[in-house]
């Protein structure tokens, strides 16, 4: 299937008349020829949001709302197309993509929701007769980069959320998912919304640092939101902070698992299959690390073992029902391996699972897994997990707070007074007690700390990322000066 560039709701090939291949993880078969855009088609893509963004600016919150709602209609209708298009290009699971279809629908509503909270305030002042407040406005043209992961998620909320608050949007698509966000964008244009609103385009691997740092500098671009891993957001931060342009960046995890001495087993390994494998671990949000107290770190690790053994595996193009499905790369297999071997020559057991084949590997659990071990520190993005054994509360907290990363987490005890306090002690954007580190809702701010970057989606949280906030004053003329 070709995918093409959409400017001002038009889908034309790239300038160049180039052409780049997606090929399925498994078969190596071509999935996908997306058109290969260029610096020039780029720049015409943000010039075209910069002229729409005069007119939607202005655009009243219930037709931002009436489109909003109309594309998540949309979106819902196109749940096969998606399963179908998540399973050839990234290998997902009808399952996971299911779950960003019905995701997105929920996200767009909420965003619809918003369109009337972007609220000013008034503010006390000495001055007589004046009138202070703050307004919320719109920023400009956004720039959206999102990963082939979460495709459908990721996307809509980089496209829905500023489009709520009267912005424009550059939606540059992943090149290892083109057509799967090209749905995306089509749901949007069949919404009934305005050309130049939304633009999309995608470009072959090669092509995108040069592409990114001219987008990135481009006057009309006001606000950049990047969602991928810590090293490529940390080039967007520092290209974004030369232009003085504020980014959200949502980047990688190595989300800890606390399991405390009093823990209800049997639920806390169905959250830890759930956390580790949902699309084979290839989720910012995976469970990378279990910190089990010694205490019941056999009989955890045991039932956990167990669990693992039942899940079903395949290819989700012949069989979309299964569970662990393909890496996304073949070339993922071989970092992973490099991680396995390295951490079982240093001591690690291997409680189940493999090594990966290609792009296909079995679920698996690494344990007795320590600081030294490149796995112990490295975001694996695969499926497999850890077992890092902790003595007591204390040492759990500082075991799962010994990473780089920040951005999901999860505690599991009975009293629910202690996981609170651990919860608390989580360096981490969100902590769940009792439950999965692979969670989200639209209505909840989702953002991670230190190398997990900074900012917030969702929630009210999320409208100070794409809005200016603006100081006036209504004052009294002639009212006198000291000179």
């Amino acid at each position: 299937m070709d995918v093409r560039l959409v400017i001002d709701n038009e889908e034309q090939a790239a300038a160049t008349g180039r052409w780049f291949e997606r090929r399925n993880p498994v078969s190596d078969a071509v999935v996908t020829r997306a058109a290969a855009a260029n610096v020039d088609d780029a720049t015409r893509a943000v010039d075209s949001a910069q002229e729409a963004f005069r007119s939607w600016s202005k655009t009243g919150p219930s037709a931002r709302r009436a489109v909003l709602l109309a594309a998540a209609d949309r979106l819902e209708a196109k749940k096969d197309a998606f399963v179908a298009a998540m399973a050839e290009e990234v290998g997902a699971s009808a399952l996971w993509a299911t779950f960003n279809v019905m995701g997105s629908a929920a996200l767009l509503r909420e965003a619809a929701g918003l369109v009337t909270q972007m609220q000013g305030a008034t503010i006390p002042t000495d001055k007589p007769g004046t009138l202070s407040m703050t307004l919320r406005q719109p920023v400009g043209v956004v720039l959206s980069i999102v990963p082939w992961n979460g495709p459908i998620l990721l996307a809509a909320r980089a496209i829905a959320y500023p489009i709520a608050f009267g912005n424009t949007v550059l939606f540059r698509a992943s090149e290892a998912s083109p057509r799967t966000h090209s749905l995306i964008a089509e749901a949007f244009y069949e919404a009934g919304l305005p050309a130049g609103v939304l633009n999309f385009i995608v470009n072959a691997p090669d092509d995108a640092p040069e592409i990114i740092d001219a987008l990135i500098k481009h006057p009309a671009v006001r606000r950049v939101n990047f969602t991928g891993s810590t090293k490529v957001g940390r080039i967007i931060a520092e290209k974004c902070a030369t232009q003085l342009k504020r980014c959200l960046l949502e980047l990688g995890g190595k989300a800890p698992f606390v399991v405390l001495d009093d823990a209800d087993l049997d639920a806390a390994v169905n959250a830890a299959a759930f956390g580790s494998f949902l699309f084979q671990g290839q989720i910012c949000m995976s469970t990378e690390r279990f910190v089990v107290d010694d205490a019941i770190a056999d009989e955890f690790v045991a039932k956990f073992v167990a669990k693992v053994a039942g899940l079903s595996a395949g290819d989700p193009v012949s069989n979309p029902a299964c569970v662990v499905g393909p890496l996304v790369d073949r070339r993922s297999g071989k970092r992973i391996n490099g991680l396995v071997e390295d951490a079982l020559a240093k001591g690690a057991t291997l409680a189940i699972g493999g090594e990966a084949d290609g792009a296909i590997m079995p679920a698996t659990i690494v344990d007795h897994v320590k600081p030294g071990m490149a796995i112990y520190d490295e975001e694996t993005f695969g499926p497999i997990t850890t077992i890092v054994r902790a003595s007591g509360v204390e040492e759990a907290v500082r075991v799962a707070n010994d990473t780089a990363y920040g951005l999901s987490s999860a505690v599991h005890g009975r009293d629910l007074t202690r996981a609170l306090a651990v919860a608390g002690a989580i360096d981490a954007g969100c902590v769940h007690i009792n439950g999965a580190t692979v969670q989200n809702e639209p209505q909840a701010p989702y953002g991670g700390m230190k190398q997990s970057g900074y900012g917030r989606f969702d929630g009210h949280a999320v409208i100070d990322e794409f809005t200016e906030l603006k100081w006036v004053t209504i004052e009294t003329a002639g009212q006198p000066y000291p000179f």
